[in-house]
């Protein structure tokens, strides 16, 4: 049997553009019936989520600033002050990653910590977008995340150019240095890659395919 019980390490996810109110439901029921202890959905839905996830003690999850991340500060902090107000309990916010690029290091941390300012008593995780930022960027958004006191530094949206990759969990782990956790998503479809996403030093796994790499997994654990 596998080290890690990975139902509950896994972020269930639907968030594409044209996916309906039934997956989004189907997702609650999914999340219920296979142990996932956290869902995210498109914001739209926080209510109707929240009232069908109700007692089971399933997080629920929203998006901000998603999924490119150059939304006004006032933005992202509205976007999770409403979905916090409606039952919310875990933030996946987007760097600006214009500004990080830019070198307006000051925007970033700001940014990010007026959303955690803003919404106490929830978690918090930033997702880089990995695949736009240079090695050296990488290390300083991990930095700035920490500075600002989110609680995850996230590789990737999953609607950028590419997704996680072993490296990239490497190294945002060392960037972190055990001061944040790291959550690995973006084009993880099967359980190797989640393995190997674990084993790299990623705490939590983000994936539109849980049930999936759930079935393989289990497989594995008989074999």
């Amino acid at each position: 049997m596998s080290a890690w019980n990975l139902p509950a390490l896994i972020d269930h996810t639907v968030l594409r553009p044209d996916a309906t109110k039934v997956e989004v439901l189907r997702l609650c029921e999914e999340a219920k019936a296979n142990g996932f202890t956290v869902i995210f959905v498109p914001p739209c839905y926080i209510d109707e989520v929240v009232a069908a996830v109700a007692g089971t003690g399933i997080r629920v999850g929203i998006p901000i600033g998603f999924p490119l991340g150059g939304h006004s500060t006032q933005t992202k902090v509205a976007e999770a002050v409403h979905a916090v107000a409606h039952g919310a309990q875990v933030l996946d916010m987007v760097l600006n990653v214009s500004r990080l690029k830019s070198g307006d290091h000051d925007h970033v941390r700001t940014d990010i910590a007026e959303v955690v300012k803003a919404t106490p008593n929830v978690e918090h995780k930033v997702i880089l977008e990995t695949c736009y930022l240079t090695q050296q960027e990488k290390r300083t958004a991990c930095q700035l995340v920490v500075e600002a006191g989110a609680d995850y530094v996230k590789t990737s949206t999953g609607f950028g150019a590419a997704g996680a990759t072993v490296d990239d969990v490497r190294l945002l782990k060392d960037a972190v240095a055990g001061r944040a956790k790291v959550k690995a998503s973006g084009g993880i479809r099967d359980w190797k890659t989640t393995l190997a996403m674990l084993e790299a030093g990623a705490d939590r796994i983000g994936t539109s395919a849980s049930l999936k790499i759930i079935h393989e997994w289990r497989e594995s654990s008989r074999g």
